[in-house]
């Protein structure tokens, strides 16, 4: 940040002290006459009044604005210096009132170019006063108006030097290039305001725009879970709720049986069914939690399992990280990797393949899981008996994102899954 930045109004003000200070030091070292022209004496010839007619009085309008010429003219410039000196001590107060006082502001400006334009008639020096109406036509007008003080500042500036045989030239140049200038600010600054207001409404669509895509992905995440607990909930009703009533059953049998044998066969089979409702609820827990996620990130994770995986079924697996790995909330990293686990056992299951590729790219804006074999390949628009497929989509909706399937009857398979690039957040924690 510039040392400027906040100090803008000190900055202008200063500056046109500045012009006015080399204005009158340059005046007093080219010794202006007892009432400021160089080199002339004072109107009025015979002391009187310039502007008073025969009888002594002012004639009219016109005998008013020479009497007013003739005074200012019988001002001493030092005087007049310290005049506009006063008029110039508000610009810090207006410069911070430019917004909300712009009328006060703009007639200030007026008559401070009308008293640079008196004291530049009393001395050429002070055209360098003059042209501190260049930085105050910035710094306190308001954009549609900054051109037309730019170009009002040089009007005085270029009238101020020219002499009485230039009225045809300035007349010209008024007609000529002043009027089409300030009508081309006016433009530009209108446009300017246009397309500063169309940014505004951009920016707030935009925000608009992230705060229902957030609300998306909030409703997206619910419904996830919404189906992973129906999930659960029809795995415990088709294996741990059946097991249950038919090991009430076998105890039940156990209890009648009038031999030894009966009873120890009911009992070894209610066994049996108590092991196999311990081991599918065990699967059900780890199926909420992957445990590979708890000390590891998500490639690493993956890649564990694709060695692990590749070890157990035989079959050769080439694992692949793609773009720049960032941490991901622990949902979606869950999700990712039950949609790998899961194709990777259907594809030991069902595929009967020798090659399978698994492939984790990494985007801006998402994440893509790819997991292809060259096995026997299915027809993905026949109902599947199975929960795999339906489930990896469950998966991958729950947290915004998609799965697609493409297969073709000995043609092998790939499923994909793209789901968002949600951050980890900093409060998110895996717990045991």
């Amino acid at each position: 940040m510039s040392w400027v930045d906040g100090r803008e109004r000190w900055v202008y003000a200063g500056l046109a002290y500045a012009l006015l200070a080399i204005s009158a030091l340059a005046t007093a070292v080219t010794g202006a006459g007892p009432n400021g022209v160089l080199g002339e004496p004072a109107p009025g010839g015979d002391g009187g009044w310039p502007g008073k007619g025969a009888d002594g009085g002012l004639g009219g309008v016109g005998g008013w604005a020479g009497g007013a010429v003739a005074l200012w003219a019988a001002v001493p410039w030092p005087v007049a210096a310290l005049v506009a000196a006063g008029w110039l001590a508000p610009v810090p107060w207006l410069h911070r009132r430019r917004d909300t006082r712009r009328a006060l502001v703009v007639a200030h400006y007026l008559v401070l170019l009308v008293l640079a334009a008196a004291l530049a008639a009393k001395s050429a020096a002070f055209v360098v006063f003059v042209s501190a109406g260049y930085p105050l036509a910035i710094a306190l007008l308001p954009g549609r108006l900054v051109m037309a003080g730019v170009t009002l500042t040089a009007l005085v500036n270029v009238t101020a030097q020219a002499g009485p045989e230039a009225g045809t030239t300035l007349l010209t140049v008024i007609a000529g290039v002043a009027v089409p200038l300030v009508l081309a600010g006016w433009y530009v600054s209108a446009e300017h305001d246009r397309r500063r207001r169309l940014v505004e409404r951009l920016r707030t669509a935009m925000e608009e725009n992230a705060e229902l895509n957030a609300r998306l992905l909030d409703q997206a995440r619910r419904a996830g879970v919404l189906d992973e607990r129906h999930r659960v909930a029809g795995e415990i009703h088709d294996t741990l709720a059946q097991d249950l009533v038919a090991l009430i059953g076998q105890l039940s049998a156990a209890g009648r049986a009038p031999h030894e044998d009966a009873r120890r066969r009911h009992l070894d089979r209610a066994a049996e069914l108590a092991r196999r409702g311990l081991s599918e609820t065990r699967r059900s827990v780890r199926a909420l939690r992957p445990e590979p996620l708890e000390d590891t990130e998500l490639p690493d994770a993956l890649g564990h399992l694709a060695r692990s995986w590749a070890e157990t079924a035989g079959v050769g697996l080439r694992f692949e990280v793609t773009g720049r790995p960032v941490a991901l909330a622990a949902e979606v990293e869950s999700a990712l990797f039950r949609v790998a686990q899961e194709a990777l056992a259907n594809v030991a299951k069902h595929a009967d393949a020798t090659r399978t590729a698994l492939t984790l790219s990494y985007t801006d804006e998402s994440v893509l899981l790819d997991i292809r074999d060259d096995g026997r390949g299915f027809d993905p628009q026949r109902p599947a008996d199975g929960f795999g497929l339906d489930g990896m989509r469950q998966r991958a909706r729950g947290v915004g994102g998609t799965l697609t399937v493409e297969s073709e009857p000995g043609q092998g398979a790939t499923i994909a899954a793209a789901v968002p690039a949600l951050p980890v957040h900093p409060h998110d924690e895996r717990q045991d």
